[in-house]
């Protein structure tokens, strides 16, 4: 697989390893050094963290990983995010979850995602979700220190709309390089509320969250899901694919917004058939198929 460029002086890879649930995959050290050294020879070097993921434990395991064999972090990206505070028996003095963009918290999470992810810099960090109360002149503050000090290289955003990534992209002094967002057949919200329009206008490359639909593609338990199935099942058909996962993948792949689709799975086979997916071939009309699938209803 052929990097991408999101950025002068950064590119990822066009597939992303998601370790949303590396605590739920029950792997040793040595086993999640495997699965990264795998990954790398897929062609698939990026791997998206966030502070917050498995209650606070997937950057120290993945840290660790990266502490034993040391090898590992000039061969890859990470990607983590901020700004989330969970109701967690780790931090028994909250007593409710909100969101913290203050410039004290962003400097002191990226420190913590520092110390456990075990090494001196992050490639993207992401604010993880936008929030009310948001003050992009201390966010601007916190992304210009972090990278004069050299331990984040680039920034962006995930879950915001058009509007709210402009806003803070006026206040900082290195443009935004991203947006992740959700996407899937299942979900077609960017390709209506203007956020890929609005990507694409700036030449912004977005990061694709539950590209799966968290699994209701495969199971569906309403009408959406069941046509969906059916359109992408007969597609494969077509194609001679027996994977469904591939077809879906394609489907963002295609897409000219250069859409990254995020994969979280602690199976080889499954990152596989991610990575396979870039040599797929979709028409443009069987993309269509898809879309209409999930809209329910023929293009006006």
């Amino acid at each position: 697989m052929k990097p991408i460029e999101l950025a002068p002086n950064l590119s990822l890879s066009p597939i992303v390893h998601g370790h949303w649930r590396l605590s739920d995959w029950n792997l040793n050290t040595q086993e999640i050094i495997t699965l990264t050294e795998q990954s790398i020879e897929l062609g698939i070097t990026t791997f998206d963290h966030a502070d917050i993921y498995g209650n606070y434990s997937c950057e120290t395991l993945f840290g660790n990983a990266l502490a034993s064999q040391k090898s590992l972090r000039d061969k890859i990206q990470i990607v983590t995010k901020c700004g989330i505070k969970l109701l967690s028996g780790k931090f028994p003095e909250r007593s409710t979850k909100y969101y913290d963009y203050s410039y004290e918290y962003i400097v002191s999470s990226v420190n913590q995602s520092l110390a456990s992810l075990q090494t001196d810099c992050i490639d993207v960090l992401l604010l993880h979700r936008p929030s009310p109360f948001f003050n992009p002149e201390e966010v601007a503050k916190a992304f210009f220190d972090l990278q004069q000090s050299g331990k984040v290289f680039h920034f962006g955003v995930s879950n915001f709309s058009a509007s709210q990534f402009d806003m803070l992209n006026s206040f900082v002094d290195r443009p935004l390089v991203t947006n992740q967002i959700e996407i899937s057949p299942y979900c077609l919200d960017a390709f209506k509320d203007g956020t890929l329009d609005h990507l694409q206008q700036h030449k912004i490359k977005p990061m694709a969250w539950s590209p799966l639909a968290g699994g209701r593609l495969f199971s569906p338990s309403d009408e959406r899901g069941n046509r969906l199935l059916e359109c992408i099942s007969t597609i494969a058909q077509e194609i001679g694919e027996d994977n469904l996962d591939k077809v879906i993948y394609k489907w963002l792949l295609m897409h000219p917004a250069g859409i990254l689709p995020i994969v979280g799975t602690g199976k080889i086979e499954r990152l596989k058939n991610a990575a396979d997916a870039c040599d797929l071939e979709l028409s443009l009309e069987q993309w269509f198929r898809i879309y209409i699938a999930s809209e329910g209803k023929e293009m006006a």
